[in-house]
């Protein structure tokens, strides 16, 4: 967490940073996320080693929805991380009953874009002023898959 919040270019789009201490408790929230059905966190590996993580920001199980977030590490950016993970992610709660998964990303972020669109996420619509970025409010664009659309290769 502290790697990937100590990135200028994650900090940009997730406007975040971390102390050693609001990553170990943030780390420690998820098992009680999973216990109340309101969110879960993954970190994505490549060969053993942090790459990333994967946030199941939202959970609506009346609604049958979910939203997600992403991030990857420099060196592992443009490797299909995020995308195969967000992939394998949707597919598994879409087995277990969800109708509706989502994302935003912000109108400027190209890469959560390309990501987005090739894990079978199709664009909705944009949201003026939307998301606050560490150089003002920008317009974030809706994606969202359904289960009853057809499934994904990475």
């Amino acid at each position: 967490m502290l790697q990937g919040y100590g990135d200028s270019s994650i900090q940009h789009w997730h406007v975040r940073s971390m102390t050693p201490a609001e990553a170990r408790a943030w780390i420690e929230h998820w098992p009680g996320r999973w216990a109340q059905d309101s969110g879960a966190g993954w970190a994505l590996e490549v060969g053993g080693e942090v790459a990333g993580q994967l946030s199941m920001r939202h959970v609506d199980l009346h609604e049958g929805r979910v939203e997600w977030s992403y991030w990857v590490l420099p060196a592992a950016r443009g490797k299909g991380v995020a995308t195969t993970a967000l992939i394998a992610a949707t597919e598994w709660v879409f087995s277990v009953g969800v109708h509706r998964a989502e994302l935003d990303h912000s109108s400027r972020n190209e890469a959560s874009c390309r990501v987005a669109t090739k894990a079978g996420y199709l664009a909705e619509g944009t949201a003026r002023q939307r998301g606050l970025h560490s150089d003002g409010w920008h317009d974030m664009h809706l994606h969202a898959r359904l289960r009853s659309a057809v499934s994904v290769d990475a």
